[in-house]
Order: structure tokens, then sequence, then C-alpha cells
């Protein structure tokens, strides 16, 4: 009887030190748990060097002119550069605006010719008085008919001041009225550095700069008459028969004109548009160059414009295979490469500045597999192209278990 009165106490103190001991482990267990659950929920660390990319960015700089100030403008891939722009006179580039005034107070479609004038003896004396001074001039003759065609021609083409004359003298009445016209059109234009003292340029107080003069020269070109005028290397007018253009290199390495001029204060001027292929398609860059010295002016000035044009418009490939690694993935000891899912081929030119590259990642939450799409490649070139990046291996978070052993 003693024996089983003292056993039940042994028993329970037996149970309690037990359930003490597994309480003790649970505690213990749920402890590590605790302290391992922010590592369980660790990301993962991406690291990622677009850099590594060979994007062109040793592209061939732009070929800008020694001396005076320059632009060069490619509407279709929206580039505007400039360089060293200054406020100064622009001497017979002058006469784009006055065509630009002319053509929009007397629209002109190509095969037609435009209403017409009579040449009086005041108009023949202006050429003689021209002729004098030198101004680039082309004959008249007393009596004879001339219209609006042929005068766009005459100015565009040899530059002639008596012709900048005459068509002013056609759309306002007079030059005063005609030349207020001009700078009205270039405040409505936004040529914030550009004023006209006269229709011709050879007064230097007709002022511009490259970038001004590049813009202006983009919207006179949108008009198909004058871009066939300006691709003219001579051109033949009434009385005073063929005259050949001042612009230098029409005709040549796929320049089609603009205009071109000179005066002992402008040095040479040149607005030069050159086709180029953007892939299949065919578009005009612009360059514009002011105050070259040196020759007769328009030569080193038709040079330089020429060696800028073709600077710009000289591609560099860039070719982005597919397979091409720019960063890595790591979830502990573990690590998958990110790199390109497809080729990329495309061109870059140099007037654009440097082109980078931006890589997007998304938020990496659990297990990746081979090839699942993580993020892009963003180009700055192309707002609307992107490249898929892709994980080479499988991946995974570590497990409580890898955690815990």
């Amino acid at each position: 009887m003693s024996f089983n009165r003292f056993s039940q106490p042994v028993s329970h103190g037996l149970w309690f030190r037990l359930l003490g001991l597994l309480l003790g482990a649970a505690l213990s267990f749920g402890l590590v748990v605790v302290m391992q659950l922010p590592l369980l929920g660790q990301p993962a660390i991406i690291d990622i060097n677009a850099s590594s990319l060979d994007l062109g960015m040793a592209a061939s700089p732009l070929t800008w002119p020694s001396e005076g100030s320059a632009a060069v403008l490619i509407p279709s891939l929206g580039i505007e550069r400039s360089w060293r722009i200054h406020v100064v006179p622009i001497a017979s580039l002058t006469k784009m605006m006055t065509a630009y005034v002319v053509l929009k107070a007397l629209p002109l479609a190509l095969g037609q010719s435009g209403p017409c004038i009579t040449i009086s003896e005041n108009d023949v004396q202006q050429y003689e008085v021209m002729k004098e001074t030198e101004q680039s001039s082309v004959l008249v003759s007393s009596g004879e008919s001339i219209c609006e065609f042929d005068l766009l021609n005459g100015l565009l083409v040899h530059s002639a001041s008596n012709y900048a004359v005459l068509l002013a003298d056609m759309v306002a009445g007079n030059v005063t009225s005609f030349v207020a016209r001009m700078n009205e059109t270039a405040a409505s234009l936004g040529l914030g550095g550009t004023h006209y003292a006269d229709v011709s340029g050879f007064s230097n107080e007709s002022v511009s700069t490259a970038l001004d003069q590049g813009r202006l020269a983009i919207l006179l070109m949108k008009s198909p008459l004058v871009r066939a005028i300006v691709d003219q290397s001579s051109v033949t007018l009434p009385v005073a028969g063929t005259v050949g253009s001042f612009t230098p290199y029409v005709g040549v390495d796929d320049v089609i004109g603009v205009k071109s001029g000179r005066t002992a204060l402008a040095g040479g001027c040149d607005v030069m548009a050159m086709t180029f292929l953007d892939g299949t398609h065919t578009e005009t860059a612009y360059a514009v160059v002011l105050g070259q010295q040196g020759g007769d002016q328009l030569g080193p000035a038709g040079d330089a414009a020429l060696a800028l044009a073709q600077s710009a418009t000289s591609p560099e490939p860039v070719n982005l295979e597919k397979g091409t690694v720019v960063g890595s993935i790591r979830w502990g000891g573990h690590s998958t490469n990110v790199v390109l899912s497809a080729n990329a081929q495309f061109s870059w030119w140099s007037a654009k500045g440097s082109l980078r590259a931006q890589v997007r990642i998304e938020k990496i939450t659990r297990s990746l597999h081979a090839g699942q799409r993580v993020g892009y490649l963003y180009l700055n070139a192309f707002s609307q192209r992107r490249i898929s990046l892709v994980t080479t291996r499988s991946l995974a978070p570590l497990s409580l278990w890898h955690r815990l052993r």
C-alpha cells in the first residue's frame, strides 16, 4: 500500500519534466525560425552592368569647322546640334526668308508660273547699281515680262539681289514693307536670333544664327517647288539666259542646295541640304556654316558644310547579340546570368550624342526558371524599342532546411 501511495507523484514529476523539455525545445526551435524568417524573405541580389554592352559609343565625332559657327539638323531623327552659336551677318542667306515670305503670300506649285511683272527703267538702273557694287544680280531689260517662278529661280539659284527687290515689290509694294513682313515672320517662327534689314543680305545688319538658318531652311524645303529649284546647278532666265548656282556641291555627293552667300564681314556662309539613307528611307540633313574665311569664301564654306553634313549622315552600326550578358541575379550561393533574349541591329548617328542603355528588372519574389523574362533593356535612341532580358538557368531562394542546416 505504501508503494502505491508514492508511485503516483513520481510519475507526475516525470511527465512534468518531459513536458518542460518538449516546451523548451519548441521555444528554441520557434526562436530559430523567427530569426530566420527575415532571411527567408530576403530579396534576390541583382547585379546589372549595361555599360558592358557594345553600343557604338565611339562613333566618329561631328566635323565642326575650325572657325565661324555652325549647326547640323536632321528633322527625321530629331537632331539639332550647334557649335559656337553667335548672331552674325548672314549675307545672301537672307534670301531664304525672302523666298519664304513670297511663297506664303503667293503660293506656287510645280508647273505654275505665278503672277508676272513688267521691268521698268528704274529696275534696269537698279541692276546697274548692284552690278557696280558687286552684288550678285542678273541682267534685265526694260519692257520684259517676268513671272514669280523665274524670279524665284534667279533668287535661289544665282542669288540675284535685283530679283529679291522685284519680288518684294510684287508682294508688298515696296522693300520697306516687305522687310517688316520678314521680321514679323521670323518672330512668329521663333527665330529669336534673326533680324533683317534688307531683302538680299547685302546689309551687314541682316543677321541670324546658324541654328535659326537651319530651322528656316527646313521649313522652306517643305515646298516641292523650292526643293526642285535649289537642286539645279544652273537655270535659264529671260534676257539673262543661263546662269550658274553659287551654292557649292549642288548635284554632287547627294547635295541638293539650299543657299550660300558671302560678304566681307559675313565671310562665307552655306546652308547645305544632303540626302541620305536611313534603312530604306531617304532622309535629309541640313548643315549650316557661317563666317568661313579664305579663298573666295564660298569654297571654304562649301567644304566645311560638306564635311559637317557627311559626318552627320554616316551612321555607325550597332549589333547586340542574343545571349549577351548584362548582369546576374543571386540568391544565397547560387546565381543565374541575365541575358538579351534576341538579336538587335540598328544604326546610330553621332549627331545624336551618346547612345545609352537602361535596364529595368522586375521585382523578384519567387523562384525563376531558365528562359524566364525578368526585365527589359531600353535604348535612349528609340522610345519604342526594348529588348527582353531572360535568365539562363533556374534559381530559387534558399529553403528553411538549407537555412537551418
